[in-house]
């Protein structure tokens, strides 16, 4: 994943060095190129490529979280089962 964010980086970064040397480029075009060519479909990308990781780790979250002090599961609530009868 990171491998071809890298070399896209690099293409988009060349493409705006070509702008800015061109004899008809400028700063500003060359600024534009690199913004929309680079960093804002890299910053997407990497969005949406790093949703699977931000998932795992959220469930992880929640599971430390639910763990009680004895390093067991939290009980699961109690749908679907009778409840339980206290003999007095």
């Amino acid at each position: 994943m990171y491998l071809v964010a890298i070399a896209w980086g690099y293409v988009a970064l060349m493409m705006a060095a070509a702008e800015a040397l061109s004899p008809q480029g400028t700063l500003f075009g060359a600024f534009v190129t690199l913004m929309l060519y680079g960093v804002l479909p890299l910053g997407l990308l990497m969005y949406i490529l790093g949703t699977p990781g931000r998932k795992r780790r959220r469930q992880a979250d929640e599971l430390a979280a639910q763990r009680d002090a004895g390093g067991h599961p939290a009980p699961r609530s109690a749908e679907g089962l009778a409840a339980e009868r206290e003999e007095a």
